[in-house]
């Protein structure tokens, strides 16, 4: 599962999504799905942008978690 942590990354910085839309150049709309968690996808510019942005990495923003499956599943 990838985890978008751009909430928190905002929330910590204290920018909203229009500041950011700004600071970026990047629509309000792409920003928000992201800061929602409602894409299933991100272009590298827009990471690039946000990192710069945000003087952050990359790790900063999304996340890798690994998915526990369970015993029934293992079997298949």
């Amino acid at each position: 599962m990838i985890k978008v942590h751009l909430s928190r990354l905002m929330g910590e910085k204290r920018i909203n999504i229009a500041d950011l839309s700004r600071l970026t150049g990047l629509h309000r709309n792409g920003i928000a799905k992201l800061y929602n968690e409602e894409t299933d996808g991100v272009k590298f510019d827009t990471l690039n942008r946000i990192c710069e942005a945000l003087d952050c990495e990359v790790q900063d923003i999304i996340e890798y978690i690994k998915e526990e499956k369970n015993d029934q599943n293992k079997r298949l």
